[in-house]
């Protein structure tokens, strides 16, 4: 839930960008190329991110013209001119970066000290790009809760001398992709808020800008690590497990990476959470007049606006804004960098909702900020934020269109929406836990062994060998208004009947040991769902059973081609070995959508309301159970 505030106001804005703006073309003169591959690499990612400047912290042989901590601090300075106060009226100050100049002490003890600022409260927050976020957040806690009058959170970036061409001398000026990626991403920069419980916004007289709330929430037990510094590439040892840092850059522990492949993952999640900040009440898109959204390349925009619109919950393309083109992305500090110049370049009306947007892809977090416009004579508004208990009214226009993974909301009819956004939360509730089985971290942690898919394979193959059986059953069990359902359901059972001597297949040709399939044996999660869905498809018209193959396909949608990659990479099969894993990713969409077809047929008969309820509780019931099937894969 996100953290509301009623008495927290932007008092002024500020940031720094050091030394003169850098071209495209001027970028080989700091980041030097590091081999024949690198200008080609370079071309790619350049053409594709939208940033025409940048700032580095760093001169033209590598040496360091300002601090991290030297950028805070300019921030602040400006910041505080601009909001015509000074040091002595701060009693917190908050600071959010990926790393500061030092390991310790703290970053905001070191910019406390860089600014010979006078005894005061500091927190120092550690992350990637939500960090900044973070510290607003935490000096806006010290104000809602009476601590402080006024407080600074400033987030700071310098990954310039990460990437230094001498960086990669240990290693031959060789390097993989991910590391070569982040050297045309980021560069340098620094964004500071100054925050009071009461004040007018400067250069606009009469008006203030109130905070409403902040909403952050991080994934990072359902993925594997995407953005990282102090690991080696197969993120199996830490810089400090080696015997020097020669060794740990050597190995290219101390080479700041990002996992690309991971990246559509993030998007998802974060909208899908922002969709739940609507259902939920707390942000209404008709009523956002400005769309701040930090993303790391152009590229992602028509993602970010792609996946709002099939959730139909899009902000107009004209209410957007971002300086990414000519500030770069400077990480943590973007959104502050942003914020501030955004109020610098344009005028704000009373009543004008600005939205923040930061997803964070470390290890995959989402962060998400609400302010509002507010005459400064006139008393403050009540929050519209919810509060905990509290009722509120969402127009279903906005809260019905929520429409969740594992389908695609694009082909959904009006009439399903209730039912699909309902099914939404049962999905990612399963897919979260799922992720956090024993079977799926190992494999995520690479820790995954011939002997485990063996076992997995040995535990599933009789568990989906009875799937177009119980589909047979339960399409027998409709009564006569829903023969075309069970001519529907039995074309798709039909394609899967045979599904499992492929598995089967595949498992024999990787050393499964078992040669008679009839000696394999579910495990106990495999054996009470199947027990479940034939019973529940022996009873009279079993429409809960599409609640089932939501959950079945779903995983099959979703959760396998996202472990597939690293499937395939622990075990180092022959490509035959994962057939089945790879149809079920390929064709289990368009499963999906015979899905849809058939709620669809069952709605239009569904007077009073039981076949969606139907259909809900088999989901939650199949989803536990494919859970507990999940859990149980283990070698002994």
């Amino acid at each position: 839930m996100p953290v509301s505030f009623d008495r927290v106001y932007l008092q002024s804005a500020g940031y720094f960008m050091p030394g003169a703006p850098v071209s495209n073309e001027q970028m080989d003169a700091y980041i030097a190329p590091l081999n024949r591959m690198s200008s080609r690499i370079q071309r790619r990612i350049l053409a594709e991110n939208g940033i025409r400047e940048r700032y580095y912290a760093i001169d033209t042989e590598g040496a360091t013209v300002f601090s991290n901590a030297q950028l805070a601090a300019h921030a602040i300075r400006d910041c505080l001119q601009r909001g015509g106060s000074d040091l002595g009226r701060v009693s917190l100050l908050a600071s959010g970066s990926s790393g500061g100049d030092t390991l310790m002490p703290g970053f905001a003890n070191m910019i406390q000290g860089e600014l010979a600022a006078p005894p005061m409260e500091t927190i120092s927050v550690h992350g990637i790009c939500a960090a900044g976020v973070s510290a607003i957040q935490a000096a806006a806690q010290g104000i809602e809760l009476g601590a402080h009058r006024a407080a600074l959170a400033v987030a700071a970036e310098m990954p310039s001398r990460l990437f230094k061409r001498s960086r990669f001398a240990a290693r031959g000026y060789e390097t993989d992709f991910d590391s070569h990626f982040l050297r045309w991403m980021l560069s340098d920069g620094a964004g500071a808020l100054l925050l009071s419980d009461d004040a007018v916004l400067p250069g606009a007289p009469g008006l203030r800008l109130k905070l409403k709330w902040i909403h952050q929430r991080a994934f990072s037990g359902d993925y594997p690590v995407c953005m990282q510094l102090g690991l080696t590439e197969d993120r199996q040892r830490g810089h400090l497990d080696f015997g020097s840092w020669g060794e740990a850059e050597a190995a290219g522990a101390l080479s700041l990476r990002q996992d690309i492949r991971l990246l559509p993952h993030l998007f998802d999640i974060g909208i899908h959470e922002y969709a739940r900040l609507v259902h939920d009440g707390w942000v209404d898109p008709r009523k956002i007049d400005h769309f701040l959204c930090h993303y790391s390349s152009e590229k992602f925009i028509p993602v970010v606006e792609g996946l709002m619109d099939k959730a139909g919950l899009a902000i107009p393309r004209d209410r957007w804004y971002s300086n990414l083109a000519w500030r770069g992305n400077t990480g943590a500090a973007s959104i502050l960098i942003m914020l501030a110049e955004f109020l610098q370049t344009r005028t704000v009306k009373p009543g004008e909702q600005i939205f923040c947007y930061v997803p964070e892809s470390g290890r995959f977090m989402a962060a998400y900020m609400l302010l509002e416009v507010e005459e400064a004579g006139k008393a403050p508004a009540a929050s519209g934020a919810r509060a905990p208990g509290a009722s509120v009214k969402v127009d279903p226009a906005v809260a019905e269109d929520v429409i969740a993974p594992p389908h695609d909301p694009a082909d959904a009819p009006a009439a399903l929406r209730d039912l699909l956004t309902e099914l939404a939360s049962i999905w990612h509730d399963y897919r979260s836990q799922v992720w956090r089985t024993p079977l799926v971290r190992q494999i995520r942690e690479r820790r995954f062994a011939l002997p485990d898919y063996l076992n997995w394979m040995e535990n599933w193959i009789p568990q989906v060998r009875e799937g177009s059986l119980w589909m047979r059953e339960g399409a027998a069990s409709l009564s006569g208004p829903f023969q075309s359902l069970a001519a529907l359901i039995g074309v798709h059972a039909g394609e899967e009947q045979n599904d499992f001597k492929i598995l089967f297949d595949d498992y024999r040709k990787a050393g499964g040991p078992v040669a008679d399939i009839d000696q394999l044996r579910r495990n106990p999660g495999g054996e009470a769902l199947n027990a479940y869905l034939h019973r529940l498809a022996a009873t009279r018209d079993p429409f809960g059973l599409l609640g089932a193959i939501y959950i079945i396909e779903g995983t099959g949608q979703r959760i396998v081609p996202a472990l597939l990659p690293l499937l395939k990479s622990a075990l180092q099969l022959p490509p035959d070995v994962f057939r089945f894993l790879e149809y079920h990713g390929h064709n289990d969409e368009n499963h999906l959508a015979r899905w849809l077809t058939a709620v669809e047929m069952v709605m239009a008969f569904d007077t009073d309301g039981r076949a969606a309820q139907q259909i809900l509780g088999t989901a939650r019931h199949t989803a536990a159970l494919y859970l507990m099937q999940f859990q149980h894969v283990t070698v002994a």
